[in-house]
């Protein structure tokens, strides 16, 4: 395997939107630390770069943005229209293909939650989120830390690979493995700076909810979160 179906959660969209809604991972560690990263989008446009179930959609909506998403799956679509307003946006695109529905320098915020692991042509990926995003714009990406594939999956930390694992629901889900250098020097050749680098804490509320959990968050990194901001072409 040398690349990733990019739709491959189609089968598992309702399934994943009732899991990833209070999944510590997702609901208690990810969001708090992406929507932080974020800021305040009130009056801004932000494109949420595989929406998924439309969570993020919902709440930046919430937060006074206007909010265009897309999603390689029609099935998250759809369920990304039940929580977002008829105005908003969405459609289904693959992120690793042109982004040729939106003009240069039309998107105020671009995120990207936990799906560039799933991206096979991720240079050109940021090289597009590099174009629709106005000279001030910034790009916010949460993905696996490498680290924590490292030592799940053993072998070369060096390796840049698709990989297949089986998660406990029992889903077959193919991801990116790629050390931090590979990452790095992917934002950098699209013409991105690291404006800020997070390695997420647990929110709290995770201790009483999720103890296990939080306390091996709060000892070993399980995501990593960039925020970036676009340099001159």
């Amino acid at each position: 395997m040398d690349s990733i179906d990019p739709a491959q959660y189609s089968s598992i969209a309702g399934e994943y939107a009732a899991h990833a809604a209070h999944a510590p991972y997702n609901a208690l560690y990810d969001r708090p630390t992406v929507l932080g990263l974020c800021g305040d989008v009130a009056g801004r446009v932000v494109l949420d770069a595989a929406c998924g179930p439309g969570f993020y959609a919902q709440e930046f909506e919430a937060r006074g943005a206007t909010v265009i998403g897309c999603d390689a799956a029609p099935e998250m679509i759809d369920l990304a229209r039940t929580r977002t307003s008829p105005h908003t946006a969405l459609r289904v695109h693959d992120l690793g293909t042109p982004f040729d529905w939106l003009a240069d320098e039309s998107v105020d915020l671009a995120v990207c939650a936990l799906a560039y692991h799933y991206v096979n042509h991720r240079i050109g990926f940021l090289t597009e989120m590099h174009r629709v995003l106005r000279p001030d714009g910034m790009l916010v990406i949460s993905t696996h830390h490498p680290t924590a594939d490292w030592h799940r999956l053993g072998g070369s930390y060096f390796t840049t690979a698709p990989v297949t694992e089986t998660w406990t629901q029992g889903w077959q889900i193919a991801a990116w493995r790629m050390p931090l250098t590979q990452i790095t020097a992917e934002i950098a050749d699209a013409g991105f700076v690291i404006e800020r680098l997070v390695e997420p804490i647990p929110d709290p509320a995770m201790a009483a909810s999720h103890p296990r959990t939080y306390e091996r968050l709060t000892t070993t990194p399980g995501f990593i979160c960039f925020k970036l901001r676009k340099t001159p072409t």
